[in-house]
């Protein structure tokens, strides 16, 4: 299989350049234990992805907006001293970020992450240089209210023709908001999300690593 991708690609942040659960484990479980509030999960990889505030509420059944609140408060303040810090890009997402880039495409981060950490993170793993942009929910006041409208946004203020597009991305949200935009999306599998069997949203290719992709684009074999 080769794939030619157009000009301009999006790409997802946590699950899809960067492996952020172990530190989002950490500053959850360190969060609801401060708060003295039972977490009811064992496993909340399947539960990242929407913004924090909605995956505290499903990891402990919490729908109170005081309880919320505090849960959140305390999840930034573990995430920001330490918990980003345990994040890291899987692997060759720095070689196919130099290939794009090599190759002329412009590419993007789309990210429910808040832009502190989100640039913290991507000059930590030194890839911030191949980005033209980074856009998160907190980039502009008032908030972006959905990943479709940081997307819509995105391609008109940068005059990006919808056919020229591609998110890469690794949850439901992800395709969603792509082909609400009508652009093209690629499921990267190693990521958190699961795509329901049947589904009216359209994916252009499903890839399980970044290995997979540098074989598509090049023709050649790249061993993991």
């Amino acid at each position: 299989m080769s794939l030619e991708l157009p000009s301009c690609i999006l790409f997802d942040l946590d699950g899809t350049l960067v492996d952020s659960l172990p530190g989002i484990e950490l500053a959850v479980r360190n969060a609801f234990s401060m708060c003295g509030l039972p977490l009811l999960t064992d496993n909340l990889r399947d539960l990242i992805g929407p913004p924090i505030r909605t995956i505290l509420s499903r990891a402990g059944n919490v729908t109170e907006g005081n309880a919320l609140d505090a849960l959140e408060r305390a999840f930034r303040h573990s995430y920001d001293e330490e918990g980003w810090r345990a994040s890291s890009c899987y692997p060759e997402a720095r070689l196919v970020l130099q290939t794009i880039q090599d190759r002329g495409h412009r590419a993007f981060v789309v990210s429910n992450k808040p832009r502190h950490i989100s640039l913290l993170m991507i000059e930590r793993e030194d890839i911030l240089k191949h980005f033209e942009a980074v856009v998160t929910r907190d980039s502009r006041s008032p908030n972006y209210t959905s990943k479709g409208e940081m997307i819509e946004t995105l391609l008109a203020e940068r005059s990006i023709a919808h056919e020229e597009c591609v998110m890469f991305g690794d949850t439901l949200e992800d395709a969603t908001a792509a082909g609400a935009a009508g652009i093209k999306f690629i499921f990267m599998d190693h990521g958190y999300g699961r795509l329901p069997q049947i589904s009216s949203i359209p994916i252009w290719y499903r890839l399980d690593n970044f290995s997979h992709l540098l074989s598509s684009m090049t023709k050649e074999t790249v061993v993991d």
